[in-house]
Parts: C-alpha cells; sequence; structure tokens
C-alpha cells in the first residue's frame, strides 16, 4: 500500500510512512481539543480561583506548545550528534500515548497540567526528527510536494480528532476520549516501528556528506556552500520562524474560548469540534497543490501571501454571530495557513545544512510550538480583562507584520541554483 501511495503522490515511501503515521497521532492528540477545556472546567485550579476560567484554560493549552518549543532545539541537536531519528519518533510517541491514557487518572488541576506537559515533550521528539527523516529523502525539486503530503495527512488527523473527540464526549464521556486517543497514537507507534527504517550513514563515518560537503555545511540558493553559524539562526530562518509563530497563533487563539464560543453561539461541544475542523478541510484541498506549486514559482511569495490574507480572516472571528459563520471563517483561515505551513518547512529544509537537519528545522518548528503556547494564554488573558474581539485585531497585525519581515528577510531557493 506504502508503494501505491508513494507513487500516486510522487513521494518517497519513507514520506508517505511518516505521514499517515503523524496522521494517527495528530488524530490521537487533537481529541483532547476538544476534552481539555470542559475538562479543567469541572475541576479547576483552588490556587487559581481569580483568574478568568478562559485564562485558566489557556494555560494549560500553552503549556503544551510551550514545553513543544523549549524541548525542539535540544532533541533536534540530540538527534544531529547521534545521527538517528528514528528512536526519538519512537520515544516520543510512547510519551504521548502514556500521558493520554494517563488523563484517566487525573484529578485536579496540577495532574492535568503535568500530563499535558507530558505530552508537549513527546512531540518535540517526533517532530524535529520526523521532518529531518522528510527532508534527508527529498531533493529541492520535490520538497515542497513532500511537505505538502506530509502537512495535508497530518492534518487529515488533526481534523478528524475534533470531530471524534467531540462525538465521544456527548455521547459516552471524558474516559472514552483519552483512551481512544491513545490508541491512535500507539497505531503511529506501531507504524513507525514496522515500516520505517534509520537511514545508512555515510560511508567514511559520517566524516563528509553524501554530496561531498562536511557536517555543518549547506548550500545557498546560488549552489555555493554556506558557513557554519553555530546556534544562531540565519536571517531567513529567524523569519521563517517568527512566520510560524504568527500562524500557530492564528490557529489555535480560538482553542481557550470553546466555552465563550458556545455560550455566545447557543452550540455544544460537537458544534465546535466541526468549526474546528473546518480549517482542516479547505487545507486539505489546497495543501499539496500549494506545496508543488512552491517547488515552481518559489516558497516565498505563497508564504506572504498567505500572511495577508490570514490578517482580515483573524479579525473577523471576533465579530462572528452563528455556527455557520464560525465555521466559514475556519475554511477561509484553512486556505490562507496552506499557503504558510508547506512552504516555508520545505524552504527551512532548503535552508538546513547537511547535519544539521534536526536542529535547524527545528527552529522553524519551534516557532510553531511558541505560537501554540502564546496563542491561547495570550487570547485568553487578552479576552478575559479587554473584551472577545481584542486578541483577533492583535493576532490580525501580527500578520501582517510577518508578511512584511518574510518579504524583506528570508531568501528564496527556488529557481535560483
Amino acid at each position: 500500500m506504502l508503494a501505491f501511495a508513494a507513487r500516486l503522490l510522487d513521494t518517497p515511501e519513507e514520506v508517505v510512512a511518516l505521514s499517515f503515521a503523524r496522521m494517527a497521532d495528530a488524530l490521537g492528540n487533537s481529541m483532547l481539543i476538544i476534552a481539555l477545556p470542559v475538562f479543567i472546567a469541572e475541576q479547576p485550579s483552588a490556587a487559581l480561583g481569580r483568574l478568568p476560567e478562559e485564562l485558566q484554560v489557556g494555560l494549560v493549552i500553552s503549556l503544551f506548545g510551550l514545553l513543544f518549543a523549549a524541548a525542539q532545539p535540544i532533541t533536534g541537536a540530540w538527534s544531529d550528534r547521534l545521527g538517528r531519528r528514528r528512536p526519538f519518533v519512537l520515544a516520543g510517541l510512547v510519551v504521548m500515548a502514556v500521558a493520554t491514557l494517563g488523563f484517566t487518572r487525573a484529578e485536579g488541576y496540577g495532574a492535568i497540567v503535568a500530563l499535558r506537559g507530558l505530552q508537549g515533550i513527546g512531540v518535540a521528539l517526533v517532530v524535529p526528527a520526523v521532518l529531518a527523516l522528510i527532508t534527508g529523502a527529498t531533493e529541492t525539486r520535490n520538497r515542497g510536494n513532500a511537505m505538502g503530503v506530509y502537512s495535508t495527512f497530518r492534518l487529515v488527523g488533526f481534523a478528524t480528532g475534533p470531530l471524534l473527540g467531540g462525538l465521544l464526549l456527548v455521547r459516552l464521556g471524558f474516559d472514552a476520549v483519552f483512551i481512544v486517543g491513545a490508541g491512535f497514537v500507539t497505531a503511529a507507534l506501531l507504524l513507525v516501528w514496522l515500516t520505517v527504517a534509520e537511514p545508512a550513514a555515510a560511508d567514511d563515518g559520517g566524516a563528509r556528506a553524501a554530496d561531498g560537503r562536511p557536517p555543518g555545511t549547506g548550500r545557498s540558493a546560488a549552489g555555493a556552500p554556506t558557513e557554519r553559524r553555530g546556534w544562531l539562526p540565519s536571517r531567513s530562518l529567524a523569519a521563517l520562524m517568527f512566520s510560524s509563530v504568527v500562524l500557530a497563533c492564528s490557529l489555535s487563539m480560538i482553542a481557550s474560548l470553546e466555552n465563550v464560543f458556545n455560550e455566545r453561539l447557543a452550540q455544544t461541544a460537537f458544534g465546535f469540534g466541526v468549526a474546528f475542523s473546518a480549517l482542516t478541510v479547505s487545507r486539505l484541498v489546497v495543501q499539496i497543490p500549494l506545496g508543488r506549486l512552491s517547488d515552481r514559482v518559489g516558497r516565498k511569495k505563497l508564504i506572504v501571501v498567505g500572511l495577508l490574507a490570514l490578517a482580515p480572516i483573524t479579525a473577523s472571528f471576533g465579530h462572528v454571530t452563528s455556527t455557520a459563520q464560525l465555521v466559514g471563517l475556519r475554511l477561509l483561515q484553512g486556505a490562507a495557513t496552506a499557503g504558510i505551513a508547506a512552504p516555508a518547512f520545505a524552504l527551512a529544509g532548503d535552508l538546513a545544512r547537511r547535519g544539521s537537519e534536526g536542529r535547524e528545522m527545528s527552529l522553524v518548528t519551534m516557532g510553531f510550538g511558541i505560537g501554540m503556547a502564546a496563542g491561547p494564554v495570550l487570547t485568553g488573558a487578552l479576552a478575559g480583562y479587554l473584551g472577545f474581539a481584542v486578541p483577533f485585531y492583535a493576532f490580525a497585525l501580527l500578520s501582517l507584520l510577518a508578511a512584511v519581515t518574510v518579504w524583506r528577510l528570508v531568501e528564496e531557493t527556488v529557481g535560483r541554483a
């Protein structure tokens, strides 16, 4: 089946296998997006009792992104140093499965915080290693398509999870959500264990890369080797990291407002799950075509256009009056973010130096984790203290700033070699 899917998608089999695995673990993990706000509301923190409920929810959701962001450069550099990726993917999936199942025994706000933090560490082990594997299996000419395939499969899981989580929560309760979620992460673990092999090391023990470059060097858009930069990111990677922060903030900010949206729009947790997943529906339609387009016309243009489109869409969330409007905005948001995600990952892969893919690509995914952490907590604070619409205006302005930053600072890698 993997061989058939690889031919159909014009993508290496390793990429397809990793994409299927990320789809399964994203499905299991995203089920908690719907369950956790309600779960927290039923057992709020006594110590944080004076804080608005939206902010308490945002703190837990943000902890996941915070640890995810902070741990990624460490796990990415560790995998670079060892020259191995597969053990990090397997270990991360084990941690995620155990933490998800642990919610069935969680009592109190402190236990919820600890388990959510453990999930963040698990994802930090997985993501840099997976992206390094995909980068190693592709070239500039097909990397945008591969990242589009990877993002699309992951989004299938991310879209299905909230729907299934909302349905299970309404029909069977919290334990059903946590058990089924852990089951999907375990399925991802088995898939990686059975189908993904560790890439072969260079014959000279890694002294030089396959293209003759010493480890830690790369090639610029013009094809010339680039110098070591130490731990500091290049200007382009730093700008891509900032765009990832803004992207993730825009995607995750409504999570801490689930209860507010449900009350304002008179909808259930399942209705919010439908709206939350709608973003992924539109991304599924356009993600692979846009990834392939970035292989032809360049990555930078698509990222800038996506960020510019994201700004007015984000601002409009503060004025929705029905579930249908919320769903429609999430569909538009998905189309805009599809022009950012896969091209940004592909561009980061183009710029990553040989032997340092795990750490350098982790800078972009770390930005995504920072956004996942900052989005809900800032949204909860701004909405709780300043008003419901304020956070949406704030992140709309950040989208415009990110577009200007990418346009001015990011190096293009397609069509200049």
